[in-house]
């Protein structure tokens, strides 16, 4: 049997809401047991209530997070099988956990172990079960409240209040650490994008190694420029991301593939002045980002545009025309998209998704050193300032996605694991 939790949004309806259309579920720390194939139970705070109207089965991680206060999250999953119910009030489990109810049931979203109350919800939930979702009203909710977060609730008291007067649970330490610098982005040792790269996968497990493939030679892919009758680049210079990773979900409301744009970043021990930061920040990262964008916004001319979808698309199927594991991977997801396809009709289903992603689907992803909250919102605004062809089934303007990683290099200082003295750190 999986385990069993609720997930309460607080008073905000509107991440509710989300939770449950988009079918994600967000977590504000990670799990020490479980996660995928948990049941979870959707709440939201409404009065003096918290009304319970779907659950659903927590499926694979991902790192779509459709929230307004994304950064709060982080550890997301996609929700299979989602189920709704007239809205009830949790605070029938009251029956089995007295007046600390809260305390047992909501705190941190931890699992309910106590099978009485497992039940309880069960049976509540079947006795309101039916099929279309309810929209509880905006008005009176203030989602911006300090109480509005997904799974920052804590305690409900006894009065239906929330409250976060209890005793946390102790913190297992596995080791302490000191951050140093990276020496710069490139160097083979001490270097951002070498041990970034080697660590991918263990880094960011948002990104399943069988859902999406990483080329990570730079200078690989470059962006088209436009040349005038004297051959004058009139475009302007050329934009060459560090890395491309292309990932595929077959549920993604846009297109199944999605092209990310990796640009690895790095002050290293040679920029460690705020005044160097910051125009190294203004002067060549955020330029080389918007490039990325323009380049592949419906704001570019329509031929430039095309002449490097259509260069990147013939390098990524070169890239993985050379690697049969590669190639049996892509031979996976075009039939999980159509199980008829024939074997010699692939290649041009690839290049079909490959076309429809460059088009409307397409993230920029900065991995950095360091990177205020203040800068990342700014970065985010702009880059999704470019507009993308909107297929978007949501009804919202389809722009150019962003997403930030500031990642560290921690040395131990702690005396835990004598075969290990250095550790990546990653912050969303």
């Amino acid at each position: 049997m999986s385990n069993v939790r609720i997930m309460h949004c607080g008073k905000s309806v509107e991440n509710y809401h989300l939770c449950v259309t988009e079918k994600i579920a967000g977590f504000s720390q990670r799990f020490r047991v479980g996660g995928t194939g948990d049941m979870i139970y959707l709440a939201v705070k409404i009065g003096k209530q918290s009304l319970c109207g779907a659950r659903g089965i927590l499926d694979e991680v991902t790192d779509n997070k459709p929230w307004e206060d994304a950064d709060k999250y982080i550890q997301c999953f996609k929700i299979k099988n989602i189920e709704l119910c007239t809205p009830f009030d949790i605070k029938v489990l009251k029956k089995v956990g007295g007046t600390s109810w809260g305390a047992k049931y909501l705190q941190g979203s931890k699992i309910i172990k106590d099978k009485e109350a497992i039940d309880i919800l069960n049976d509540e939930f079947i006795n309101n079960i039916t099929n279309e979702l309810f929209i509880f009203p905006t008005e009176n909710c203030n989602s911006q409240d300090d109480d509005g977060n997904i799974v920052e609730v804590d305690v409900i008291n006894d009065d239906g209040d929330i409250n976060c007067d209890y005793d946390e649970e102790k913190l297992d330490i596995l080791g302490t650490f000191q951050t140093v610098r990276f020496k710069n982005e490139t160097d083979p040792i001490r270097g951002l994008e070498p041990l970034v790269t080697e660590y991918f996968y263990m880094l960011f497990q948002c990104f399943k190694e069988n859902k999406s493939i990483l080329v990570p030679h730079n200078r690989l892919f470059s962006t088209a420029g436009m040349k005038n009758e004297n051959d004058e680049n009139i475009l302007g210079i050329k934009g060459i991301p560090d890395a491309l990773l292309i990932s595929y979900d077959k549920d993604s409301p846009n297109t199944p593939l999605r092209i990310n744009l990796i640009e690895y970043e790095c002050y290293g021990e040679g920029k460690f002045r705020n005044t160097q930061k910051f125009n190294y920040l203004n002067g060549t990262v955020i330029p080389q980002l918007i490039r990325f964008a323009s380049t592949f916004s419906i704001v570019t001319d329509y031929k430039i545009r095309e002449k490097t979808i259509n260069e990147w698309i013939s390098k990524i199927i070169a890239y993985i025309d050379k690697d049969e594991k590669l190639m049996d991977e892509i031979d996976e997801w075009m039939k999980d998209l159509n199980p008829s396809i024939r074997l010699r009709d692939i290649n041009i289903q690839l290049q079909m998704e490959l076309k429809k992603a460059f088009e409307s689907n397409i993230k920029i992803i900065l991995i950095i050193d360091e990177l205020t909250v203040d800068q990342k919102e700014t970065i985010t605004n702009v880059i999704n300032s470019f507009k993308l062809n909107n297929t978007s089934t949501k009804g919202r303007n389809n722009c150019i996605g962003f997403s930030s990683y500031v990642v560290r290099l921690e040395q131990k200082v702690g005396v835990y694991n004598k075969d290990a003295n250095f550790a990546l750190s990653f912050q969303e």
